[in-house]
């Protein structure tokens, strides 16, 4: 939103000058946290590669018997789509963490415990984590990059500690393989269905200019192409994962993880499903 916020600022400028220029923008993040249009362009294509990099965790833990652990740490600064889809889509997951769920290391509700019931059904595990989780353990930074950008906290590192020295705690042997894809999950060519959907943005885009419009970005809402204007894009953003909402609820069905807004009187959730 900030790319657009600064467009918008052009467009305005061109109109107070007179200058017959038209500004169009299209809503880009792998994230997916740009509100009102349903996705951004690329994001499928992310959710793709992050499979891969799951996958190979996946392999990493069941070859490190006993109890192989794998993390891998997607991108996702203030929401956990990327994280939450591509565990949807691997169907390997056992423990999801996003910016939208606190997390919480010990107790019944506890991800440890959670390790633990999954290590000794299936004698490994696979975690995926988003960059912006964990601000209430780590606590949240107060350093920029050179673009403005808050830093985060290294999540990844400090799972991957907690997770070690829980086992040693314990006297238990525990392998932790912790695989950072990065840019590469973003850096591959898109996708049959990402390219289709640039190509009708940039459509859009060009039509709306033609037409005489300036200072609108365009994306797909209700699965329809729309010009929307870049105040109101800019408003509505950056957005973040329903907690209570249906994509979370499935995540949760897949790994079996205990929800940390529990009640302390109600029962942890069971054990992965079996199939997995």
């Amino acid at each position: 939103d900030g790319t657009h916020r600064g467009a918008y600022k052009i467009s305005e400028e061109c109109h107070n000058r007179g200058l017959r220029i038209s500004v169009a923008g299209i809503p880009k993040t792998i994230d997916n946290d740009i509100g009102l249009i349903d996705r951004s362009f690329g994001f499928m294509t992310a959710v793709s590669e992050a499979t891969r990099a799951i996958a190979a965790a996946r392999v990493e833990a069941t070859c490190n018997k006993p109890n192989g652990i794998g993390i891998v740490k997607l991108m996702g600064r203030s929401a956990g789509f990327l994280a939450a889809y591509a565990t949807l889509a691997s169907q390997d997951v056992d423990l999801c963490l996003v910016p939208e769920i606190p997390i919480v290391l010990h107790g019944p509700h506890g991800i440890l415990s959670h390790i633990d019931h999954v290590l000794e059904q299936k004698g490994h595990a696979v975690i995926v984590v988003a960059e912006g989780a964990g601000e209430e353990l780590l606590g949240e930074s107060t350093q920029t990059d050179a673009g403005g950008n808050r830093l985060l906290p290294p999540i990844g590192e400090f799972l991957t500690k907690q997770i070690k020295q829980h086992f040693q705690e314990s006297n238990r042997e525990a392998t932790v393989k912790y695989i950072d894809p990065s840019y590469m999950v973003r850096s591959v060519p898109a996708d049959a269905s990402d390219s289709y959907m640039c190509m009708t943005l940039a459509h859009a885009a060009a039509h709306g200019c033609m037409a005489g419009f300036t200072g609108f970005t365009v994306g797909l809402i209700n699965n329809r192409t729309v010009m929307v204007p870049i105040p109101a894009l800019a408003k509505s953003s950056p957005r973040s994962m329903n907690a209570n909402g249906r994509t979370w609820e499935r995540v949760q069905a897949i790994t079996g993880q205990p929800n940390p807004t529990c009640s302390p009187d109600c029962t942890p959730s069971p054990h992965p499903p079996p199939y997995k």
